[in-house]
């Protein structure tokens, strides 16, 4: 089956076609990649190396009350972070989405280990609100700046961007990836697992890996030079 892109093929089309391609390495792939971060991260938050700093409060803070609720798009991120990865359309294309996204990670464990940090205590007991108990029991609010929950948001939401402007995909439907970014980014100030200095770090690392992720695409420059020249080209 070809990887280039039908120029003439509706952009859903070709959206499903990348979602289905390699699907089950991609949900493999994105598992394993998560689960290894997990076991690194809890290590360095169980064993610091360093004294823990307490990350102080802004006016933003200030600002966000707390909302349960938020519980719902915080949690979302394991969803949403595979979309990214899913949207890939080849296998070189998705190797080096995968490269880049454990370059972010392992650099947020470098800042993890060498930089340990904390949010202050929220004041108040949240484990009266459904899934918080065990929110605070699974992830606790340390190893908070920067926010890799924000950074793995921050890296997904310009890597699907980049897609569904390259398909022609509708304004709609990029408003929800932007929306969905923002919702989480909301959500780690809102049920208090971050402070705002935390999220600033997180989408700055996000960016500071995203970005250059989008020069590298060995399928794309493929795609570019196996392109057969159109009708108008072949006129002398």
């Amino acid at each position: 089956m070809t990887t280039q892109q039908d120029p003439g093929a509706p952009w859903t089309t070709e959206l499903v076609y990348r979602m289905r391609r390699h699907f089950l390495l991609k949900l493999l792939g994105t598992t394993a990649i998560t689960t290894l971060f997990f076991v690194a991260y809890f290590q360095l938050l169980r064993h610091p190396a360093y004294p823990v700093t307490l990350m102080p409060l802004t006016a933003i803070d200030r600002l966000i009350p707390f909302r349960p609720e938020a519980l719902f798009p915080y949690l979302s991120l394991w969803l949403y972070i595979g979309v990214g990865p899913g949207m890939q359309r080849n296998f070189a294309e998705l190797s080096v989405y995968g490269l880049w996204i454990v370059a972010m990670c392992l650099a947020g464990l470098g800042f993890f280990y060498f930089w340990p940090t904390a949010v202050p205590p929220m004041g108040f007991d949240a484990s009266g609100f459904p899934g918080f108990e065990l929110l605070q029991g699974v992830d606790a609010a340390g190893n908070a700046c920067p926010s890799m929950h924000v950074a793995a948001a921050m890296f997904t939401v310009i890597r699907i961007a980049h897609v569904l402007r390259g398909i022609g995909a509708p304004r709609w439907l990029r408003a929800v990836n932007l929306l969905w970014f923002a919702a989480i980014a909301w959500s780690t100030l809102a049920i208090r697992q971050h402070v705002a200095l935390d999220a600033v770090g997180g989408a700055l690392l996000g960016i500071a890996f995203a970005l250059p992720s989008l020069r590298w695409r060995p399928g794309a420059q493929r795609i570019s030079w196996n392109r057969q020249p159109t009708q108008k080209e072949k006129t002398p």
